[in-house]
């Protein structure tokens, strides 16, 4: 497997108009990782110039730091799985997976111990001589999944929105199966999906995208505790951050009647910055009387989540998302206290997170 790394790309497929722009990634080998964002954010065009398929406008693709834009998809030895099961259903499922193999004349004995090898990990063994056409779409995207590891000499793994047509009882099984071959095998991998949950669970790094720019890369804890643009604290989580805006009076930070404080040094900064503030509704201190620098609320709805109830909570003219134990008593109706902890309390200028003192930086978000 290889590291793969975009330097300043960008890629218009019509004149001045990018679908993806100062992109700079860097997949180590054997890299476990996923790219996230809503349809449309630019992640299948990266795919396609990591793999070849497009050829950026503007910018550079290492292999292992090696510039290869020039390469052709063939030269490049990056597999692909796409999101609808790509089988040969004429062939034996024992056929499909000795493909890629047979294609580049390896031995048939290396064929028939890599093929066993991979069947075994997906749990295939008793079925290599079933025919692709009698299987289910679960099953053959499994195939897919086996056909694009097989080759024990590929760069990396390119994963397209693979578990979208299974259905959700199969994607658990299959997600485990995929990172069991990632893990087993080293492979450098990058899972392409609009689904947070698929991502989070899957990936150890992950990268946020919005409208053509990768937002944030880091952990899955990182993500949710740290983000650095409102949309990353917005599309991950469920539900999303609390995102209020703000205006800088001094060194205060106003939303309604909630107040920031934060130093001169940093408020002298922010001047003439569209400001926000964003919490996660976990965060959030829901108080049955009141304390220091908390908000009076009223809990407009009360919503049951299983293992905890999210609050609708409206005081000082805003209206926010509280998370508490499902053993909590509260009803609609009820009046209380919600305090915002400092080092929970995300600021934004610009829609770009600035570092405050009362908050440690999260390893692995970057």
């Amino acid at each position: 497997m290889a590291t793969i790394e975009l330097v300043d790309i960008a890629h218009a497929y019509v004149p001045d108009v990018y679908a993806v722009q100062n992109i700079n990634l860097r997949w180590e080998h054997g890299a476990n990782s996923a790219l996230l964002g809503p349809s449309g954010c630019g992640k299948t065009t990266l795919l396609k110039i990591i793999s070849g398929l497009e050829r950026p406008t503007k910018g550079h693709i290492l292999l292992d730091g090696k510039e290869i834009n020039h390469l052709t998809p063939k030269e490049r030895n990056i597999a692909q799985v796409f999101q609808f099961p790509v089988v040969y259903e004429t062939l034996s499922i024992y056929d499909n997976l000795a493909f890629p193999l047979r294609n580049r004349t390896v031995p048939e004995a290396d064929v028939r111990k890599r093929v066993h090898e991979i069947a075994e990990l997906l749990e295939l063994s008793d079925k290599l001589k079933l025919s692709a056409a009698a299987l289910s779409a679960a099953e053959k995207q499994l195939i897919s999944l086996g056909r694009g590891v097989v080759r024990d000499d590929l760069a990396a793994v390119l994963l397209d929105e693979p578990l979208t047509v299974i259905n959700p009882q199969q994607k658990w099984h299959l997600r485990r199966k995929l990172k069991q071959m990632q893990q087993r095998f080293e492979i450098t991998m990058i899972y392409v999906t609009h689904d947070q949950h698929e991502a989070l669970t899957f990936a150890d790094e992950v990268t946020v995208m919005n409208m053509g720019l990768a937002l944030q890369t880091g952990s899955p804890k990182g993500l949710h505790d740290r983000p650095k643009a409102p949309f990353v604290g917005y599309f991950i989580g469920s539900p999303g951050m609390n995102i209020f805006d703000a205006v800088l009076e001094g060194n205060l930070v106003r939303a309604e009647a909630y107040v920031l404080p934060i130093p001169d040094a940093i408020a002298n900064k922010l001047a003439g910055y569209p400001l926000k503030i964003g919490i996660r509704p976990e965060f959030v201190e829901v108080l049955p009387t009141q304390s220091p620098n908390t908000l009076r609320c009223k809990i407009d709805a009360v919503h049951l989540t299983g293992p905890s109830k999210i609050l609708d909570l409206s005081g000082g003219n805003l209206h926010f998302k509280a998370r508490v134990p499902d053993t909590s008593t509260l009803q609609t109706g009820d009046t209380v206290w919600a305090g915002f902890p400092n080092q929970w309390t995300m600021l934004y200028a610009d829609d770009q997170a600035v570092a405050l003192p009362t908050q440690v930086e999260e390893n692995g978000a970057s």
